[in-house]
């Protein structure tokens, strides 16, 4: 029973305070999931690229072995191959000792650099875009947002889950949301069990897709990438995934000026749609939504098998 949320301010120049926004609606839905919280948030990056990565897992901070002397040898590796490929940094943060945010200019291909970076051991990929940056910790959004500086985030549009662990292991590789890799600007958050994970897996990897994690959300980022590969607009490849997944399921997907919203055709999963003129809100729960206003709203609930795709 995890929790989802989506918002898009159709005519925004950017400046919306999108992290306090979603922090607000994602605390909101603390009991759907206690175990994590992420969040994929667009903004105005100058014209550069943001990659978010991350060289070890919080929990292992607290193992008997020197952690903190392998942390600075990954972070060491990262350097040397981003210089290797030509990366230039612009600039560099580091929210907690484990995940790290790099200001970037890059022109070559985002696989390749994904791909380099993750063959150092203990290093993952968790974003790489032009207006994406993802972030997704364990804990809930008013720990996640207060650790990263979430709440004084502006932008456009933006994402977020928390996670009730069911079928995987309670760590940052299986919180949620997932990067579409290798595409940049693509993110996903789902809630529901998709029952031909291990299947639609297996063939997408044939194909050279890489999986971070176990966990069956994973699938459905693949797969858009997958689909967005090959030409696909958003909105085809999302009505093409009702029949494409097993199971009950809703998940959104946000790219660098859009959000969409899919459901099973059982619409077994809950969501609460807000349309109004200038603003999109979408969640697991009405009350999520109406953390954003002080006045009376309407919404409704979409229909079994449904698709909408928003623009910003």
């Amino acid at each position: 029973m995890c929790g989802i949320v989506g918002l898009i301010h159709k005519k925004s120049d950017g400046t919306e305070n999108i992290g306090a926004q979603m922090t607000s609606m994602l605390q909101a839905l603390k009991h759907r999931g206690p175990d994590s919280t992420g969040y994929a948030v667009y903004g105005d990056n100058n014209g550069n690229q943001v990659l978010r990565f991350k060289v070890a897992e919080g929990a292992d901070l607290d193992g008997s072995f020197d952690i903190h002397a392998e942390i600075s040898n990954r972070l060491e590796k990262v350097e040397s191959r981003l210089k290797e490929l030509g990366v230039k940094i612009v600039s560099k943060q580091a929210p907690t000792e484990y995940a790290h945010r790099y200001e970037i200019v890059y022109s070559g291909s985002m696989k390749k650099l994904a791909d380099f970076l993750e063959d150092i051991e203990g290093v993952e990929i968790l974003s790489i875009g032009n207006s994406l940056e993802l972030i997704k910790d364990l804990g809930d959004a008013s720990v996640v947002a207060g650790k990263y500086g979430l709440n004084d985030f502006d932008g456009t549009h933006g994402i977020g889950h928390t996670r009730m662990a069911t079928e995987s292991d309670v760590d940052i590789r299986s919180a949620h949301p997932y990067w579409a890799y290798p595409f940049s600007d693509i993110s996903v958050v789902h809630n529901g069990q998709l029952t031909n994970y291990w299947t639609k897996r297996r063939a997408l990897e044939s194909k050279g897709h890489r999986f971070s994690s176990d966990c069956d959300s994973e699938l459905i980022a693949v797969y858009i990438a997958d689909r967005m590969n090959g030409g696909a607009e958003l909105e085809e490849a999302m009505k093409d995934s009702i029949e494409y997944l097993d199971g009950v399921f809703t998940y959104l997907v946000a790219t660098k000026d859009q959000l969409g919203m899919a459901k099973d055709v059982m619409a077994a999963k809950p969501m609460v749609v807000y349309e109004g003129e200038d603003m999109i809100a979408l969640a697991s729960e009405e009350v999520a939504i109406r953390t954003l206003f002080d006045h009376r709203i309407d919404t409704f609930d979409p229909y079994h098998g449904e698709v909408k795709v928003w623009q910003h």
